[in-house]
This record gives structure tokens, sequence and C-alpha cells, in this order.
């Protein structure tokens, strides 16, 4: 690599933004943050602007945005705000590549934009897949935009077909930690904390992706999203749970030949390679050891507890809207969770409820997939509430 890729980082402040921030100030030479958006977090933006001297920053909540621009006013910076600037931003001439790392819903729009503007993407945000997986990869297949993963699962299986790409994929398996609750049963599930949910064994995530990690809905999604990077039907997708979280996911091919890619749970790794595709770069993260993982264990999903990753993959048989559906309701009753409005086992409950109430729709337009995920919000929402009022 020789010429600087200039990022566009939706979502600086989570994090994935945080870690790809590292990966940045690591390779000078080779990245510079030409765009740092966040959501609320105006003070983690302020700093990383700051540190990293982006050409544009954009704060999302509109009534943080002369708070950012004060702050920033000494420096050659740009500041905007909203999501109609979020969209324009991604378009800008000079950027190389746009990491979507916003979290939910929020990550769709301006990945199609930045779509639309033929610019690479380098993808952590799997919602955007989940709710319009056909609708997007036809949208990067028209404009001949590669989508490369972040997520370690989807990252681990594109590397597994780096020299590949021509030999049919009989499946793939991804691995799940099992989070905190691993090997719980339903009646142990019912008193489950907040905080205990929030305590997960092997990565360090935001509160959304960790709690979706304990109900095992971050595997469903993962999914859903697996099917539209790579092509797959659903019964070419198998999840495992690997409590060391090693092997980071599995290519089985068609003369039963099998890749895995392992490593340490570290996220600055397939980071790094979505940004220096098709390069491996010199790094200084910590290496894995066999002698000190002398067993790697493997069980199979308990998907009637953690019914979340069941109703994902019904939602990816079913198609059309039902992943948007299954993906709003999530969004809600996460909140709700994290509110302690709601108890854990009460999270399925909704989404299985929503998922019957939303009217289906086979072949759904983004405006009827915004519709969808409007709608659903609101059922969500009514549903909650009627738990909280018994």
């Amino acid at each position: 690599m020789s010429k600087i890729k200039h990022i566009a980082l939706l979502g600086a402040t989570g994090s994935i933004g945080t870690q790809t921030l590292e990966v940045i100030a690591a390779h000078p030479e080779l990245f510079k943050a030409e765009v740092l958006t966040a959501h609320r977090n105006a003070a983690l933006l302020i700093q990383q602007a700051r540190t990293f001297l982006p050409n544009v920053v954009v704060i999302g909540e509109e009534s943080l945005y002369e708070q950012v621009r004060d702050a920033l006013a000494d420096l050659p910076i740009k500041v905007y705000t909203g999501e109609k600037a979020l969209c324009e931003v991604v378009q800008m001439e000079q950027i190389d590549v746009v990491l979507t790392a916003l979290v939910g819903y929020a990550g769709l729009q301006p990945t199609l934009h930045a779509i639309r503007a033929g610019k690479p993407i380098a993808l952590a945000n799997k919602e955007t897949l989940v709710v319009a997986g056909e609708l997007v990869t036809a949208l990067a297949e028209e404009y001949r935009v590669p989508i490369l993963p972040v997520d370690s699962e989807h990252s681990a299986i594109f590397q597994c077909l780096v020299g590949e790409f021509h030999n049919p994929i009989e499946k793939i398996i991804l691995t799940a930690s099992g989070g905190p609750f691993r090997g719980m049963r339903r009646a142990e599930l019912e008193t489950v904390t907040r905080a205990q949910a929030l305590k997960h064994p092997n990565w360090e995530m935001g509160a959304k992706i960790t709690i979706d990690s304990a109900s095992m809905m971050n595997k469903g999604l993962e999914v859903i999203e697996a099917k539209w990077l790579f092509g797959l039907a659903p019964e070419q997708i198998e999840v495992i749970v690997h409590p060391q979280s090693i092997i980071h996911s599995i290519v089985q091919f068609q003369d039963s030949s099998m890749k895995a890619q392992m490593g340490l749970p570290d996220m600055r790794v397939p980071i790094q390679f979505a940004l220096s595709y098709p390069d491996r770069l010199q790094a200084t993260f910590p290496r894995f050891d066999f002698l000190a993982y002398p067993a790697l264990t493997f069980e199979q999903p308990d998907m009637e507890t953690f019914r979340n990753l069941k109703l994902a993959f019904w939602a990816l048989e079913q198609g059309g809207n039902a992943p948007c559906v299954l993906n709003a309701s999530n969004e809600v009753v996460v909140e709700a969770f994290l509110r302690e409005k709601i108890g854990f086992l009460a999270m399925s409950e909704v989404i299985e409820d929503c998922l019957a109430r939303v009217p289906y729709q086979a072949n759904a337009s983004l405006e009827q997939l915004i519709a969808s995920d409007e709608e659903a919000r609101a059922v969500s929402a009514e549903l909650i509430q009627k738990l909280v009022n018994k």
C-alpha cells in the first residue's frame, strides 16, 4: 500500500469506532481519518477531532451542534449536524473508504448514499444487511462497490474465502461465545440483571451489542448478514457455541475441507484487515498461544432457552420485511431492558409477538421497509407498555 486511504468513520465514539482510530493512529502513513461522526457523545467526538484533525465532523444530535462547533472553532474542521449531513458527507470526493460503525438501523441510509457515490464499504453495522440485505447488495453490485465485513465472524469467513472465491461453499459455521448466560435455563434467566448481561466473558463491546450477545440475537443478526454477504441459503449457515472465542468462524467446501480463522478476540484485527485489504499489516496485537488454550470446546446452541436465535432463523427463512421487523423490535426491547423496564426473557417474547402482528410483505421496497421499521417500533413499544402496566 502506498497511497493514504481517507476514511469516513461513522460512529467514531463507539467501541468499533474508537478501536478503528487506534488502527489509524498506528498507521498514519496509510490511513487518514477524513470524517468522524457521533450521535450524542459530543465530548469524545471533540477530543477525537482535536487529536486526528479530520476535514469534517458530524454530530447527529442537533442540540449538541453549537457545543461541538464552538469547541473546534480554532481548528480548520467543518462541523455539521443531523442525518441529512451524515448522508451527504459520505459522498465527499476525497473519501476512499466508508467504515460504518453506527449502531442499529441508523446505519442504513448513510450506507446507501455511500454506495451510490461509489465508496467501498467496511461494514461493522450488521443491521444494514439485516434490514435491507437484498436492496443493499443489489445496489452494491450495480455500482460495483465492495462490501468488506468488519464483524469478527464475517471477517473470518471472508479471510477463509480469499483465494477460494471460485470454489462453491457447502456451508459456513458461525461461532458464538454463548455470552455471560451460557448453560443457563429459562428459570434462571427470569431474574438476571442488566449489570449481569453487560459482563461479556470475552469481548469488549458497546451496551447494545453486549445485550444482543447475551440474548443470542447478535448471532441471529449475523446469520442474516452472512446470507447477504456470501450469497448463501439459510440451510448453508450453522451456528456453534465456542466459549473460548478463538476460532472466529469456519468455511466448509464441497470437497469436505474446512478452513477456520483463529486468533485472540481483538476487534482491531478484522478492522485493520478491512481497511488494508488485500494486504496484511504488521501489528503489535497480542498473539495466540496454543499452550495457553489446551482445549477448544464446542456446543450446540440452546435455541429453546435463547429464542432470539430461533426467531432470527425464522425471519431469514421468511425473507421480505420479516428481518426488518425483527431488528426494529429488538432495538426497542434492548433499550427497554437497558432501562430496566422489562426482564431478560421478555425481550424475545415481545419480538415474537411483534413478528406476528406486523403485516408480512414478501418483496418490500425501501419505502415499505422504512414503514415496517416504524410500525414494528410502535407495536413493540405498545407491547412493552402492557408488560410495564401488569
